[in-house]
């Protein structure tokens, strides 16, 4: 990653830097900028690139209050001296903290290099005071000095645990000019180049930085992507249309393999679906009681949740027993915790062939009915089977009190209770759980959901606007994050889709995010390791262990349990995947570690991810991942099957510009 800094620069002038495409980083030195502080709150508040604010020579009380205004603003990153006043330190600290500003701790030496053991003590004080990164900037006067002192990467990595991304030692001098790139070499976050005119001695120009560390590397730079509708979203509302009494409109629809599926289930039910442009128009069959339909066979094509909402569905509606049918990968895929589930409720699941495991497979029949009352049951196979009974139980006689014990995916329930309630149909909810979760606000350390479900109710024709699919989102956003910015359009940035968790995922790796109204914009950004629990949102897996892969340092992605029985046995699709492009990584019980590099690394050290023939696994998601991967590979990846990328986004290709 390069970091223009900058000097002499307005508001305007400024901005207009950031929209060069090859400026993916700007340090604006606050001494040398004329910027005043409305001018500095805008900046840090609104600029859409990572931006480091830094301020030399003004005295220590200008520094309090310019750095102040800038973390309150949002400052990405701030650069506070090494022998700052200790209540400054501490302050500024502090604001870093509350406001999730990356803290530079800096110390410069504009006469020499110190030896190893004063350099140490430099960079352990800095992370004993605060810092998130150690910056060292010291004079060499040969290029064998400066080759030196860089080499101190390898120590720190090696006697003391730092990892290069924490760590900038900067060759000050006309000799330290060719090392300022050869940091990146060695794994540093950034290096400084200048952008008209150098703020330093020995800085480069940032266009020769750019040449030297990506040659003619084209990054991504698209602006107008527009995500396809959910089909998460658009399977459940078509379903809800089809029980509805009345005629709905269903806007914003665009097709999928999964959705097709929606439809056809849809008509043998008995609604009738029209279809034009984006509109759906559904007339459906409600009101409907338990016991009033006579399904004997339904096909759910590919759909696992179309499966799972039907299973409930068919055990509440039908007073014939009804065999659930399906093709393609779903044969294959274990129905986890279904037979438990539905006995809870008196439902026997018989499945239509032997199987080894005992677990239960499509085909399968569906022997008796929902008798309503309460039950606990266990949520650790996901939520696709428990939004079926969500869907399915308000229509039974008599209120119910359903408890989720260990609930996995818990964005998907709260989506079909949106789904349900625009068309009238209303159910209540409270999580379970400990202090830590109400401190954390965070629905991972959920332990159990319990669901008050009055009986007798219908479901209401309606109109409405099918969200916009955020896995589909993410595939840009990663794209972007990776390799240059995207910006998406038309998306609801309050969605309760689970795939939304992409923005924090790719915030807490160092990208840099930006939202206007129903847009949101990503950058590169300086990437760094994370952890992040994915067991709510095991769909975007994939693109968080390729987002992991162009991450200095180790990170760790929880939630492989959860990809076992997807369209393929997706946590070792990934692992073999990322392993033949030359990722380090291992899975270990439910966690991915995967050890990454930064795409600037990767150029210099030749280490781009490796091209040539690659398995989709016939799973959409994997094709996904290999796609966005392309950009970050040495020659290319040829896919052997990508039209299975049609169960979700069959324009994925067109969309992407791929």
């Amino acid at each position: 990653m390069i970091c223009v800094s900058l000097k002499d620069k307005n508001l305007e002038e400024i901005y207009e830097i950031l929209d060069d495409p090859h400026v993916e980083m700007a340090e604006v030195r606050l001494d040398l900028c004329p910027l005043n502080d409305d001018d500095l709150e805008e900046l840090a508040e609104s600029a859409e690139k990572p931006i480091l604010f830094s301020i030399h020579g003004l005295g220590w009380e200008e520094m309090d209050r310019r750095l102040s205004i800038a973390i309150e603003a949002g400052a990405d990153y701030v650069d506070l001296p090494l022998d700052a006043p200790a209540p400054l330190s501490q302050k500024i600290q502090k604001l870093c903290r509350e406001n999730g500003t990356r803290l530079i701790r800096s110390y410069h030496d504009f006469d020499s290099v110190p030896d190893t053991e004063m350099l140490t003590q430099i960079v352990l004080r800095a992370f004993r005071y605060g810092a998130d990164i150690a910056k060292v900037a010291c004079k060499v006067n040969s290029e064998e000095e400066a080759r030196q002192f860089i080499s101190q990467y390898d120590h720190f990595s090696k006697e003391h645990n730092i990892s290069p991304e924490k760590l900038l030692l900067i060759p000050m001098g006309e000799a330290g000019s060719e090392a300022r790139v050869e940091i990146l070499k060695h794994g540093a976050p950034f290096s400084f180049a200048y952008y008209d005119a150098p703020t330093a001695e020995g800085q480069m120009g940032y266009e020769e930085m750019y040449s030297k560390v990506y040659g003619d590397w084209l990054g991504v730079h698209k602006s107008d992507f527009e995500a396809p509708c959910s089909k998460s979203y658009a399977q459940r509302a078509i379903i809800a249309a089809a029980l509805a009494e009345g005629t709905s409109h269903l806007d914003g629809y665009s097709p999928c393999g999964d959705s097709q599926s929606a439809i056809e289930v849809a008509k043998a039910l008995g609604a009738k679906v029209h279809r034009r442009a984006d509109r759906l128009t559904i007339e459906g069959i409600g009101p409907v009681k338990p016991g009033s339909m006579d399904i004997k066979n339904l096909n759910v094509g590919e759909s696992g949740l179309l499966a799972r909402l039907c299973i409930p569905l068919m055990a509440v509606l039908s007073k014939s027993e009804t065999a659930i049918q399906g093709n393609g990968t779903l044969l294959n895929r274990p129905l986890n915790d279904a037979n438990d589930i539905m006995a809870s409720f008196g439902v026997l699941l018989k499945n239509e062939k032997r199987h080894p495991d005992n677990r239960c497979y499509i085909p399968l029949q569906i022997e008796g009915q929902i008798i309503p009352g309460n039950a606990e049951i266990p949520g650790s196979a996901g939520s696709q089977l428990i939004s079926g009974l969500l869907m399915a139980l308000p229509l039974c006689k008599g209120n119910i009190h359903l408890k989720v014990n260990e609930p996995k995916s818990i964005p998907y329930m709260f989506l079909t209770m949106d789904v349900l309630k625009e068309f009238g149909v209303k159910i209540r909810c409270e999580l379970e759980g400990d202090a830590e979760m109400l401190d954390a606000q965070d629905w991972n350390y959920c332990d159990a959901v319990d669901f008050t479900i009055k009986g007798g109710q219908n479901y209401k024709a309606t109109e409405l606007n099918l969200e916009k699919d955020w896995s589909a989102a993410a595939c840009f956003l990663t794209y972007g994050a990776l390799f240059g910015e995207a910006r998406i359009q038309n998306i609801n940035m309050q969605s309760t889709q689970a795939d939304i968790s992409i923005l924090d995922v790719l915030s807490d790796a160092g990208a840099a995010i930006s939202f206007l109204d129903d847009e949101v914009s990503v950058k590169r950004g300086p990437m760094h390791n994370f952890q992040y629990d994915l067991n709510n949102a095991p769909d975007i897996i994939p693109l968080t262990c390729l987002v992991a892969a162009f991450c200095p340092g180790e990170s760790v992605i929880f939630g492989a349990d959860r990809l076992r029985t997807k369209e393929s046995d997706r946590a070792e699709a990934i692992l073999q995947t990322l392993l033949k492009m030359g990722v380090e990584m291992h899975i270990q019980g439910d966690e991915i570690h995967v050890n990454g590099m930064s795409l600037s690394q990767r150029m210099l050290t030749g280490k781009l991810l490796k091209g040539g023939k690659y398995s989709s696994f016939h799973d959409h998601r994997m094709v996904m991942l290999l796609s966005i991967a392309q950009k970050g590979a040495d020659s290319p990846i040829e896919i052997d099957d990508t039209e299975c990328v049609a169960k979700s986004f069959p324009d994925f290709f067109e969309r992407m510009e791929l």
